[in-house]
């Protein structure tokens, strides 16, 4: 039996396991879902389990993390697979169209919390094992999978997790599906995630607010300074003005623009889906460099002074604003929120004091395109898909693929089996059922392809590059 045979014998029931993980309100900023958070990592050791893995549940600092290792096969490469159980709040409940952790099946999607993001996308890979142990009876590679609960919330013991378990989670290859296709139907390979650098600003001018009418023209204005400073990181044509912000960015190579070019992207549809009229931006790149290849500083959230209905004259003793930047090879997140900090606190208008905190550093990863892994994975692409995929960078981040980098020495390669407008994160979440099974396919196909490899060509880690 072929994997496609034995997909497609047992597609009711690939389909009806998924919706039982579905059915797991795994909420894992929410402490009334702590039970369930177990439930669910129960639910992927047991599945793993049943395929003949060693697979357990371990504790972390906050929420269980799932650990499955197959037997050794000496020679071959190492290969982990990263996935999440944890899922998003479904507030507002409201918008929902039916109950999003009762899954529903119409129209060829499944509709449900985590359908996308990233229940579906994990356990398409479990059942691809499965298939695969269905059509060969053994593994072609060193496998392991590790499926956390805390992506959802930045991943807070992860790092500690990999560190304290490096040797047993030892990887050439790290393998995530995270993500989404380019357009569907479109398999896609991303080689590169941004960075980010994420800060608070506060402004402080008087003591209290104060009466716009007796103090106006006399005292330093909180809002006003905030304004001013905002307005200072940026010039007219896109370029952000912290000074050295660039001095490390790894500019886009002309096999990367050319690559990027070939990338079927429709700038109507992207103005359309994001409500505006035109797309500004620095200048010299087009929209999708600018989107998934270059740097970014944007005000994520401003507050002060009075916002009620109707007027209220004072000048506001104090001024916040959320401020982040998307960052790319070969940036450092700690030294581009220095230079904020420092641009910031030196243009502080007489009179204000200004602070700058850090809510968020994670850095850019990269997959170089010629490398091994990468070429398997687009045979196995090609293959599943009967065509070419193509090659995107992500204007997103997920800090802890730079860890698996960092401290397991793995490549990480990026297959997402989700569309873009999947809702991920928004009521009505979805995932199209064939692209769920082709992902099963995918799966069995690439730990094929990446069993070629051998063991010192997968990675990036000095020892074996």
């Amino acid at each position: 039996m072929t994997v496609d045979q034995y997909v497609a014998a047992h597609r009711e029931r690939l389909l009806s396991e998924l919706l039982d993980f579905l059915r797991i309100p795994s909420v894992s900023t929410d402490p009334r879902h702590t039970a369930d958070m177990r439930r669910a990592a129960e639910f992927g050791a047991a599945a793993l389990a049943r395929l003949g893995l060693d697979a357990s549940v371990h504790e972390t600092a906050g929420h269980p993390a799932v650990v499955a290792h197959g037997p050794s096969v000496p020679g071959a490469p190492r290969v982990l697979i990263y996935g999440h159980y944890d899922v998003q709040p479904a507030e507002p409940l409201a918008a929902w169209n039916a109950d999003p952790f009762e899954p529903v099946v119409g129209g060829g999607v499944i509709t449900a919390r985590g359908a996308s993001d990233d229940k579906g996308q994990v356990y398409a890979h479990v059942k691809g094992v499965e298939a695969l142990l269905a059509a060969h009876s053994t593994l072609p590679v060193n496998l392991t999978f590790l499926i956390e609960g805390e992506e959802e919330i930045g991943s807070p013991s992860l790092p500690a997790f990999l560190e304290e378990n490096a040797e047993r989670l030892s990887a050439d290859v790290v393998v995530i599906s995270d993500g989404a296709m380019v357009a569907p139907g479109m398999p896609t390979i991303t080689y590169g995630l941004r960075g980010l650098t994420y800060a608070t600003v506060r402004v402080r001018g008087a003591g209290r607010d104060l009466h716009s009418g007796a103090y106006g023209g006399g005292v330093p204005n909180a809002l006003g300074a905030l304004a001013g400073l905002l307005a200072g990181l940026k010039d007219e044509h896109g370029r952000i003005l912290v000074p050295g912000f660039y001095d490390d960015v790894r500019d886009l190579s002309t096999e990367e623009r050319a690559a990027l070019a070939r990338v079927p992207f429709d700038e109507g549809a992207f103005r359309a889906d994001a409500g505006v009229d035109a797309t500004p931006g620095e200048a010299g790149y087009t929209l999708l460099e600018r989107i998934w290849a270059r740097p970014t500083l944007d005000v994520n959230g401003l507050s002060g002074g009075f916002q009620g209905a109707g007027a209220k004259t004072v000048i506001a003793a104090e001024a916040m604003a959320k401020v982040s930047c998307r960052l790319v090879p070969d940036q450092d997140p700690q030294d581009v929120f220095d230079k904020l900090r420092a641009q910031l606190e030196a243009n502080a208008p007489e009179g204000v004091t200004v602070e700058v905190l850090p809510e968020g550093l994670g850095r850019p990863a990269m997959t170089p395109l010629d490398a091994p892994s990468v070429a398997a994975a687009r045979a196995a692409l090609r293959e599943v898909w009967g065509r070419e995929p193509v090659f995107a960078r992500s204007g997103g981040s997920i800090p802890i693929v730079s860890d698996f980098q960092r401290v397991l020495g793995a490549e990480p390669l990026l297959i997402g089996f989700g569309r873009e407008d999947d809702r991920a994160h928004a009521p009505n979440e979805r995932f199209a059922v064939d692209d769920y099974l082709q992902g099963v396919r995918v799966s069995a196909a690439l730990l094929l392809e990446l069993a070629h490899l051998g063991a010192d060509d997968g990675a990036g880690a000095a020892a074996r590059s």
